[in-house]
């Protein structure tokens, strides 16, 4: 009774990947999502990590500005 559900493979071929394409065919849409999401999300916290953090305080001269100022 413990073997009711077990399934026997008449052709050794069904167990194959290269001869089922119903499940070669699932897996590989599978990985390829997997990828891409992987590749995307990859690209996004590289690019989080190196956004601009803001403008950086510039000493800028008196003489260079829209009205300079002389000594």
């Amino acid at each position: 009774m413990a073997h009711d559900h077990v399934q026997d493979w008449e052709n050794p071929q069904e167990k194959d990947f290269a001869h089922n394409w119903v499940n070669s065919s699932t897996f590989l849409f599978y990985l390829q999502v997997f990828c891409i999401l992987a590749f995307v999300l990859g690209g996004c916290y590289g690019l989080y990590t190196h956004r601009y953090k803001g403008h950086p305080k510039v000493n800028v001269p008196a003489n260079t500005t829209f009205t300079p100022t002389y000594k």
